[in-house]
């Protein structure tokens, strides 16, 4: 079970969640009370772990200056976090050429008279056939919000869609998990990953130390894994 902490500010709070045993460690450059500079982050990346994955969240801007951002913040990997653009997916591939890795962001929009399953189905249908990008992280949208809301989208409804739609994808569950629900949504949807960032938190920016532990450990023992 992969294990993404998102929306990390400090460093204390990014050493913890590896020590703890995160396999990621992400960093919001998108607007959002816990936006980050790639001059911050490039003041936390070279303390963590080589093993741990330093991932930027980006919504989608120039490809170069993404690229510039991840070099100088020291990322491993990119989250495209403000829908699906197959060029600027391309540009970033051919400008990392395969030494930053792509993560594609899909929006379940949890208002009741939207068609996401329907919609998120489409999206995960046309990225499995432009073969880009293996790793699809499927979060919350409440409103204008994209991500961040700890609300969670329609789990049963989208364990279908998963084994139907693209099961050759590797897909990250986020939206609203926190220490009480992660094993309930990876034993509802078997994804190859879970993210957090608020469900974690103290306050926006910074993190429980004791739900870091508690979320990392059920998700741990969800799947059978050592701790």
């Amino acid at each position: 079970m992969w294990i993404k902490i998102c929306a990390n500010t400090n460093l204390d709070d990014a050493k913890l969640a590896a020590e703890l045993g995160a396999d990621a460690l992400g960093f919001v450059f998108a607007p959002s009370p816990r936006r980050v500079t790639s001059a911050e982050v490039a003041k936390i990346t070279p303390h963590l772990p080589s093993t741990v994955e330093r991932v930027g969240v980006f919504y989608a801007v120039d490809a170069y200056e993404i690229a510039r951002a991840a070099h100088e913040a020291g990322l491993t990997a990119v989250q495209l976090h403000s829908g699906v653009d197959f060029a600027l997916l391309h540009r970033l591939h051919k400008l990392f050429a395969g030494q930053v890795s792509l993560i594609q962001t899909v929006h379940w929009n949890v208002e009741p008279d939207v068609a996401s399953g329907a919609i998120v189905a489409a999206q995960l249908r046309k990225i499995a056939a432009d073969g880009l990008v293996d790793r699809v992280l499927i979060d919350s949208k409440v409103g204008a919000a994209l991500g961040g809301t700890g609300v969670s989208f329609d789990w049963d409804t989208a364990r279908n869609i998963f084994d139907e739609a693209a099961p050759e994808l590797r897909l990250i569950v986020a939206g609203g998990l926190r220490p009480e629900n992660v094993a309930e949504a990876i034993q509802g949807l078997n994804p190859w990953g879970v993210d957090v960032a608020s469900g974690v938190e103290l306050e926006p920016g910074k993190k429980s130390p004791e739900k870091l532990a508690a979320f990392i450990r059920k998700a741990r023992e969800s799947r059978g894994d050592s701790i």
